[in-house]
């Protein structure tokens, strides 16, 4: 019986995550040091779980997922979108989800914490590939294209907006957004939903004090800049004390304690700080690499679950690392978004690469259509 040999993926893509991952993992195993060693003794804690328990089982679930025809996540759709929202309703139960702070994002297994909303993403994003590929002569309709995939994307940002996690409702909201558009929405239909969906968020914002400082110092940053703006300040500072080339791998001052979350929503910063801007912009540029691979398989893909998967898991990592970025620099509001490929994150690192599998395994597809 003669071994099925399957058409080449794209190799352009794997190298730049591959480039990627490596770099985000020797800037965590640097930005995380300090905090390693005054919470566990050890300097490399943070970096061996994420290595152990977000990179290595990455890179096998990418390995299976680019070798797995994608079609086959169009018949798990609904079980994913279920298993998707019954975790984000555990998180919110006593007892199954783990609490840190005011938030409940985790579930805790023993060996690492799960956090369900990153699983939910790509769960999203198969859901409405195959909701409009279905209905492919009905996306213009109203009421039986374009609400009922609404009232899910809904549900699911209901649902974490309660842990609460407005950075990862923002994430959805813009992936969502992005996929509507590809299936061939109504733009005035997106366009009131987007100005709904701003309504909301102002609404969130004046719920919640935090919120509203948070806000504040994005207009701001010289309000308070021991309180509400510390945070952005230390960050610029460190962006700043970067130049062009950089202070030197290591030499970061600002982990020492003086940069908060320095190995998530500020890491890039750290990055900043130690690499210098001549480097870091060649990290910009394989994110634009990895966008533009992206949505070129996205145009060549074969079939519309193919476009619309391969669209959304694009606009997934690329506009996540966007907003990370933006609002580390001043450009935007803190949301805490982990910066793809490099924050601290196994449940985050293992499904993104495992998306990018479904990304390479469509790549297969769209390689037989159209050259690299």
């Amino acid at each position: 019986m003669k071994k099925r040999i399957l058409p080449k993926l794209d190799a352009y893509l794997l190298w730049i995550v591959l480039i990627l991952l490596v770099t985000g993992l020797l800037i965590l195993s640097s930005a995380s040091t300090v905090l390693s060693y005054q919470r566990f003794g050890n300097n490399y804690y943070y970096f061996l779980r994420q290595l152990l328990f977000g990179a290595i089982p990455g890179l096998i679930l990418m390995y299976f997922f680019s070798r797995i025809d994608y079609h086959f996540w169009q018949k798990m759709a609904p079980l994913f979108i279920l298993v998707g929202i019954g975790g984000l309703v555990a998180v919110l139960i006593p007892g199954i989800g783990f609490k840190v702070g005011n938030a409940r994002r985790w579930i805790d297994l023993g060996l690492f914490l799960f956090q369900p909303a990153e699983f939910v993403k790509p769960a999203v994003i198969v859901y409405l590939a195959s909701w409009y590929d279905k209905r492919q002569h009905h996306a213009h309709d109203l009421y039986y294209g374009f609400l009922p995939s609404l009232g899910i994307v809904g549900l699911v940002a209901g649902l974490i907006i309660l842990e609460p996690d407005i950075g990862t409702m923002l994430v959805l909201a813009a992936i969502a957004a992005v996929m509507f558009f590809i299936g061939g929405v109504r733009m005035r239909y997106i366009y009131t939903t987007a100005a709904s969906a701003l309504l909301v968020l102002w609404l969130l914002i004046k719920a919640a004090p935090y919120r509203a400082q948070r806000f504040l110092a994005f207009l701001n940053p010289s309000v308070d800049t021991k309180g509400i703006s510390y945070q952005i300040n230390q960050a610029l500072l460190a962006i700043g004390s970067g130049g062009v080339w950089g202070v030197g791998f290591g030499q970061s001052r600002q982990k020492y304690s003086y940069l908060p979350e320095p190995i998530g929503d500020s890491i890039f910063a750290i990055m900043s700080e130690e690499l210098g801007f001549i480097r870091i912009a060649i990290i910009l540029f394989l994110f634009l690499l990895l966008a533009y691979r992206g949505f070129k398989i996205a145009r060549t893909a074969p079939d519309t679950f193919g476009k619309l998967t391969a669209g959304g898991i694009t606009a997934w990592l690329t506009i996540q690392a966007l907003i990370n970025i933006s609002g580390i620099t001043g450009l935007t509001p803190l949301t805490g978004i982990p910066l793809t490929f490099v924050s601290y994150g196994s449940t985050a690192m293992a499904v993104s690469l495992a998306g990018i599998g479904i990304l390479l395994n469509i790549s297969r597809f769209s390689a037989v259509h159209s050259d690299n």
